[in-house]
């Protein structure tokens, strides 16, 4: 080999590996979200199908939907474009359905995965102690399902959630109940049933609140222990009380042991009314649907007309999951795109400039896969524009009810049950 060849070689050489060095250089670095759910446990179920629903919008960010991006920029797909075209990697966590495991998972995440920011942990108390930790850390943490009441009454800087709360199920749940007694239904006699969780208890307490400035009467209140391998004396508390109306505050294996206890005692209210979370799994809508029938359920999802930003979502979740999107994975799904758009408007995966395009969210009405009336933090991190509705199960499927101008079907009253 001559010399000038030897330059030549070395000089292509050169330029190849420079090349090389910018099409290495060319795709940016994944931006790692922490997704902390309850994967095995007694609420894996509600966990898992969130988890996939979470999947469906990190795909659709990553690669694309031709007919949500003519709704949501960032369905165009490539990644995110405010960061150079990174792709979102999900970083799956097993929060396992307690507080400690929450906590311990979140601070793995943030010291050992570098994590740009925490979503999670469906049950609220796992999401007090997980926050916690992202709180301490100086990360974002956005909760798209605990609606404990004081989550965001702690004086958090970096904590953010889109779903409505207690208040906003209290003030649907009495104005039901309203319209049910002006239409000849008895709602004398209330009953709330609740596990003795951050959830339970702080729902229940919101509810007896709001119905008492209402004049609803709560005459029975049962708390029980969460995981119960017994409920025959609390359905026998409610068969020897026998109200008119009940509410349930319970996760899965709690809804469905209630629900087989109650046929067995051969007891059901005139209104039975569940709070959603266990109720509203699939997992329980297998087991138990044909025994619960006319159930009352609340819900931020009500799907959509075909060619809406549900609608669409809902089929590619079905494509995924093989079941419909329900409320507990549509609001994962929305918290989701929400943490998503404001990483890309933040332009950085630096904590501070993501907490501050939180902050700036103010998301419409048209680009919600849940059934908001879009997205706005207030200065506790609370969404001022979540909104909820009232279903029933009807035929097996939940259905919406109430309010009137967004019913679906009409309510059948009393309660039929098996």
């Amino acid at each position: 080999m001559t010399k000038a060849t030897r330059r030549g070689f070395s000089a292509g050489a050169a330029l190849t590996v420079l090349g090389l060095g910018k099409a290495a250089s060319a795709q940016p670095a994944p931006v790692k979200i922490g997704v902390i759910y309850p994967l095995s446990g007694n609420s894996a179920s509600a966990g898992n199908y969130s988890k996939m629903a979470i999947e469906v919008g990190a795909d659709v960010i990553n690669n694309g939907n031709a007919e949500l991006a003519k709704i949501i920029p960032l369905a165009k797909g490539g990644g995110l474009p405010g960061l150079g075209g990174a792709k979102i990697q999900l970083i799956f966590a097993d929060n396992q359905g307690t507080p400690a495991a929450g906590q311990n998972q979140a601070l793995r995440l943030i010291s050992e995965e570098k994590v740009a920011a925490l979503i999670g942990a469906y049950q609220s108390g796992i999401t007090l102690t997980a926050s916690a930790i992202a709180e301490r850390h100086g990360l974002p943490f956005l909760t798209a399902e605990s609606v404990a009441a004081n989550l965001t009454e702690r004086g958090f800087k970096w904590f953010f959630r889109t779903t409505p709360v207690a208040i906003d199920f209290a003030r649907a749940y009495s104005t039901f109940l309203k319209e049910q007694k002006a239409a000849g239904q008895k709602v004398g006699a209330i009953a709330l049933v609740h596990e003795n969780t951050e959830y339970g208890n702080s729902v229940a307490s919101v509810i007896a609140d709001q119905f008492g400035k209402d004049g609803l009467p709560i005459t029975q209140k049962i708390a029980y222990s969460a995981n119960s391998s017994d409920v025959q004396p609390q359905v026998l508390q409610l068969k020897e009380k026998n109200p008119d109306v009940v509410i349930f505050i319970s996760y899965t294996s709690d809804a469905i042991l209630y629900a087989k206890t109650m046929k067995e005692l051969n007891w059901k209210p005139s209104i039975m009314i569940a709070d959603n979370a266990g109720f509203n799994d699939p997992a329980f809508l297998k087991a138990m649907g044909s025994t619960v029938e006319g159930l009352v359920n609340r819900s931020a999802y009500s799907g959509g007309k075909p060619g809406s930003v549900p609608a669409i979502f809902n089929e590619l979740y079905k494509a995924k999951a093989g079941v419909e999107l329900d409320d507990v994975s549509v609001r994962g799904l929305q918290g989701f795109l929400v943490l998503a758009d404001a990483i890309n408007r933040a332009g950085s995966t630096d904590p501070a400039k993501i907490q501050a395009a939180l902050r700036a969210t103010n998301l419409p009405a048209e680009q919600m896969a849940a059934g908001y009336d879009g997205v706005k933090f207030d200065d506790k991190g609370q969404n001022v524009l979540a909104s909820s509705v009232v279903t029933q199960l009807q035929g097996g499927k939940y259905v919406t009810i109430f309010p009137k101008a967004r019913a679906t079907a009409n309510v059948i009253l009393p309660y039929k049950g098996w």
